[in-house]
């Protein structure tokens, strides 16, 4: 379907907003302080998302040595600059308005560490994978603020993390067919972008006041907003200031989801079984047992 046709067809059933909650700031990690919306109590899975972060982390508070299976993180800078090291020997820092895309798949032990002096600002998005694609090799899509797709057209710039918005397209392979955009959308302007009918979908507001979905639901930063069915959202900035957000969607796995902290499977089985193979450093965990990363160790963690 090209972008003009799916641009008309979404006029015909724009999405509601069907429930809304605030970000409260909790802490996480070492000494970090996360906003976050998917993943807490009222809203454990919002299916295939596991969790959004809006965090915020100063030295020497961080997230150091933590392992992962099961799924993907999806690292998105707002501000300063984050250094990530792992078990496999890959490191690399990313700043403001950078990406990384890290599919744990079979398991990764990695850090995530401010890598500058100040407040470190960026959104963590959890994504699950499908039974087939739990046990596949570890994987990385890392892409430099300057190299992310933009547009602009009347009054509306998108950055296109994933999927597609104002006829552009990003490069980043989703394993789990995801779309994340990041839209600022200046005064009186007014956004109407397709989402595909049977994916889940939800708008989180960084910066700013906007009205929302069929029914015009109004929020402000750290809200986010879960849409409900339909094949597009609307979206309207009526305020004197930018409105910055992001839309995330993604296409269901309807499979069912066990989780014990940074380990997300099917059956408590596969839990157990991954606890055990991170304990023993064995089947994806091997390099666990002697590495630990540069911070940890100069902080003595």
């Amino acid at each position: 379907m090209t972008e003009t046709e799916m641009s008309s067809c979404s006029l015909n059933d724009p999405r509601p907003v069907v429930r809304r909650f605030q970000a409260i700031p909790q802490h996480e990690g070492v000494g970090a302080v996360v906003r976050r919306s998917i993943g807490r109590f009222e809203l454990k899975y919002f299916d295939p998302f596991l969790a959004l972060d809006e965090f915020s982390v100063s030295a020497p508070a961080g997230f150091p040595d933590h392992p992962h299976r099961g799924f993907e993180t999806v690292t998105y800078m707002l501000e300063g600059a984050i250094t990530h090291e792992d078990f496999a020997g890959h490191e690399g820092t990313i700043a403001t308005g950078d990406l990384q895309w890290m599919t744990a798949g079979r398991g990764i032990v990695h850090s995530e560490m401010p890598a500058a002096q100040g407040v470190q600002k960026g959104i963590q998005l959890w994504i699950n994978l499908s039974s087939k694609h739990k046990m596949i090799e570890p994987r990385y899509q890392e892409i430099s603020s300057k190299d992310i797709a933009e547009a602009e057209k009347n009054g509306i710039k998108v950055r296109v993390i994933a999927g597609e918005a104002l006829g552009i397209k990003s490069p980043i392979y989703t394993t789990t067919p995801t779309m994340y955009l990041d839209f600022t959308l200046k005064p009186e302007s007014h956004l109407l972008q397709p989402i595909p009918e049977s994916w889940n979908a939800f708008i989180y507001v960084l910066e700013g006041e906007g009205v929302f979905g069929s029914r015009s639901s109004s929020a402000a930063a750290h809200h986010l907003l879960l849409l409900g069915p339909g094949n597009g959202v609307e979206a309207w900035n009526k305020s004197s200031k930018p409105l910055r957000f992001i839309l995330g969607g993604g296409e269901p796995l309807g499979e069912p989801v066990v989780q014990f902290g940074p380990f997300v499977m099917n059956t408590q089985e596969e839990i157990d079984q991954t606890i055990n193979d991170f304990e023993t450093c064995v089947n994806g965990f091997e390099n666990a047992k002697q590495w630990r990363s540069q911070v940890a160790i100069a902080l003595g963690l």
